[in-house]
């Protein structure tokens, strides 16, 4: 797919999306403890995206093992696999998509592009693990000057880490024409192979790709992107819902993050289990399994959470428009957290920050 084809997608999802959200429910303005009562709490179906990636593990292992399935009871759930943000977000605004697990990025790209109507941040994911991986000739930013880079998909939350990154270590790249560095995002199984063929310098990758190109490839890291933020903390990956559908089906929401929640609980109480349930459920996605040294590395490289950490998000929107991959917006509005409160409140768990990016009114 080249950029213009991408970029025209875009436009015309987003165009159907808008005049779907005018005609739905006209309520997306309101969070989900607003919801109208007229509206039915529990769906029919349930279509959730995610990747097959650890940094997706919740899903993972919650679709896998069942946990999700029995947490929504009769709505059945349908699941889609996406390489990256971008795509994910183009489903929930053609209407294909209900959920979907992704970045910081696309999903406030979804919001802004949308003018704040279309989706909301309802819970985390996970924390940390993405990396620069390089081959080992390459020491420093300087040393990249002229090479080819690889991210996932262009605007998605790896993608404007590196371009981020290498702007501020005097390194241009451009989401168009020709810079100090180019970077090329594509489907990360297509980055392992040209990374072993040497074709490319590296890539800024999610787990377990980061793990692969060190183990199968060969790499070496050159940036963990924990040392970036404070404390090593920064949102990967968080549960996004289409807003109207979180306004008509607030009850479903709520068995989705329950879902989750119980998923989490079985991760802490047997990782080895936890782990084993992953990578069953990626052999059952791509037709491979990750080799269990990738996988052990893999599974250290990032924290799973319900938490968003809401309030690394403005700073990722920050890098975003200095990037040129999104523009400058007005985020508030764009959590919901009342459903995940509530769900956490029920288990006697803290409730989690919005940042003061929460829905209003």
């Amino acid at each position: 797919m080249t950029r213009t084809t991408h970029g025209s997608r875009f436009r015309r999802a987003l165009a159907a999306s808008a005049a779907a959200l005018l005609a739905a429910t006209g309520l997306a303005a309101c969070s989900s403890s607003q919801a109208s009562t007229n509206a039915t709490s529990d769906a029919a179906t349930l279509r959730l995206g995610y990747f097959a990636n650890i940094t997706h593990a919740l899903p993972l292992i919650g679709v896998q093992d069942g946990t999700y399935a029995k947490a929504l009871g009769s709505t059945k759930l349908e699941t889609q696999i996406f390489n990256a943000g971008p795509a994910a977000v183009e489903a929930l605004f053609a209407g294909s998509l209900d959920a979907a697990y992704l970045g910081p990025n696309p999903a406030i790209n979804a919001f802004t592009k949308s003018d704040g109507e279309a989706v909301r941040i309802v819970a985390g994911a996970s924390s940390g693990g993405a990396q620069l991986v390089v081959a080992p000739q390459y020491t420093t930013a300087a040393s990249l000057k002229g090479t080819t880079l690889a991210t996932p998909q262009l605007g998605g939350t790896q993608d404007v880490a590196l371009r981020y990154w290498l702007k501020q270590n005097g390194l241009s790249a451009p989401t168009t024409g020709t810079g100090d560095v180019t970077v090329a995002p594509q489907e990360n199984s297509q980055t392992l192979d040209l990374f072993k063929q040497g074709k490319i310098a590296g890539a800024w990758v999610p787990e377990p790709w980061a793990s692969r190109l060190v183990a199968e490839g060969g790499g070496k890291v050159l940036v963990d992107e924990r040392t970036l933020w404070p404390q090593g903390v920064f949102v990967t990956t968080h549960l996004v819902v289409a807003t109207a559908y979180l306004k008509a089906h607030p009850g479903t929401v709520t068995k989705l993050l329950e879902g989750e929640a119980n998923t989490l609980d079985e991760v802490k109480a047997d990782p080895a289990k936890a782990k084993e349930t992953a990578n069953a459920a990626l052999k059952a996605l791509t037709g491979k399994q990750l080799k269990p040294g990738v996988l052990d590395r893999a599974w250290t490289q990032l924290t799973l959470t319900l938490d968003p950490i809401a309030s690394t998000l403005q700073t990722e929107a920050d890098h975003g428009v200095e990037v040129g991959t999104s523009k400058k917006a007005d985020l508030v509005g764009i959590y919901d957290l009342a459903l995940l409160d509530a769900v956490l409140t029920a288990r006697g768990q803290p409730t989690v920050s919005d940042a003061g990016l929460g829905t209003k009114g």
